[in-house]
């Protein structure tokens, strides 16, 4: 993966299908293709300065049925390994990144079964510039196998929970350059082979500010030191001058099944003018054995008439006392509709 990597489009996608059951019939897609460069422009360390051009294909398909029922689909083209060198459009792989169906109950619950994205905290969707979700990309889920439920709470919000467990079938490998099975025997917190680990988080929005508060458990596999506990909590305001401003923080026991604690602060402000948006992002990752990562950045995007986005953000970076700059540059393509 990128340190920069796409919002993952359907996480939504059942939700807003099921939640209204008068939708036509019938298949809709959307995606987006993300083409960028992401360089360490200078570092204490020489290894670190490294140039990664890349592409990131992403594409959702859902059919809905006359009842509300919906099937559906999210493949995602990247590269599947992390660059050590100088490297241009390497190690690209496919893979199905969700993969199930979700139906209604009543006018108020949405249930998904399948391949899918759990809903625990958010900062990688809700942050603005190349570099607002860096840090915080690493306590999202992703690919797990398991049952979600959202639930509308009559104009108190949204409750997300569910049950589920790390991808550990031949889905969990990809297509091109094959990034290997994930095995439920590996280690790595939640990676059971059991729907025993969960996630439960609780969104509103009022006026212009939307916050949410959430927790999660994810079982101790083979190997692991103990069960990881995590919690999540964020909030949001968008001004009527174009301002908004974004924090998420998160706090983790036994942080991916280790003996580490680990906490996460991202705090966020984009300003919009016209086409363009400019932003800020202050973040932190803290863990105990790892140390302590500060990445500031500041981004600049420029929105064209007919969707095209392109951004630019310079990020400084100190990981445990190793100083990084980074530029990033990217052009996002969106597909379909």
């Amino acid at each position: 993966m990128t340190l920069k990597t796409t919002a993952a489009l359907a996480l939504s996608v059942p939700v807003v299908l099921c939640a209204n059951a008068a939708l036509a019939e019938g298949f809709t897609w959307e995606g987006e293709i993300e083409i960028g460069n992401e360089q360490v422009i200078s570092s204490d360390v020489a290894a670190n300065e490294i140039r990664n051009t890349y592409a990131i294909i992403t594409a959702t398909g859902t059919y809905t049925f006359g009842n509300g029922m919906a099937i559906f689909s999210t493949l995602t083209g990247e590269s599947v390994t992390d660059p050590t060198v100088d490297r241009t459009f390497e190690d690209m792989g496919l893979y199905v990144e969700e993969l199930g169906f979700s139906f209604g109950i009543g006018e108020s619950t949405t249930v998904s079964i399948g391949k899918l994205h759990p809903v625990f905290g958010g900062a990688w969707d809700h942050t603005a510039g190349f570099f607002g979700g860096t840090l915080s990309e690493d306590y999202e889920l992703t690919e797990q196998l398991g049952v979600l439920a959202d639930v509308e709470l009559n104009g108190a919000g949204t409750l997300s929970f569910g049950l589920f467990f790390a991808d550990d079938t031949a889905l969990s490998r990809s297509w091109g350059t094959d990034r290997g099975r994930n095995r439920s025997n590996t280690g790595g917190a939640g990676n059971t082979g059991k729907l025993d680990s969960f996630a439960i988080q609780w969104a509103h929005e009022v006026d212009n500010t939307r916050f949410h508060i959430g927790a999660r458990h994810l079982s101790a596999s083979l190997g692991d030191v103990d069960d990881e506990q995590g919690f999540v909590a964020g909030v949001g305001h968008s001004f009527d001058n174009g301002l908004d401003l974004f924090a998420e923080v998160a706090a983790f026991s036994n942080f991916g099944g280790t003996a580490d604690d680990a906490s996460f602060v991202t705090l966020n402000a984009a300003y919009a003018i016209g086409n363009w948006t400019l932003s800020g992002t202050l973040s932190q990752r803290d863990m105990d054995t790892a140390g302590k990562t500060d990445l500031h950045s500041i981004a600049a995007e420029y929105e064209f008439e007919n969707g095209l986005a392109l951004g630019g953000a310079l990020a400084f970076q100190d990981d445990s006392g190793v100083e990084d700059t980074i530029l990033g540059l990217n052009l996002i393509i969106p597909l379909g509709g």
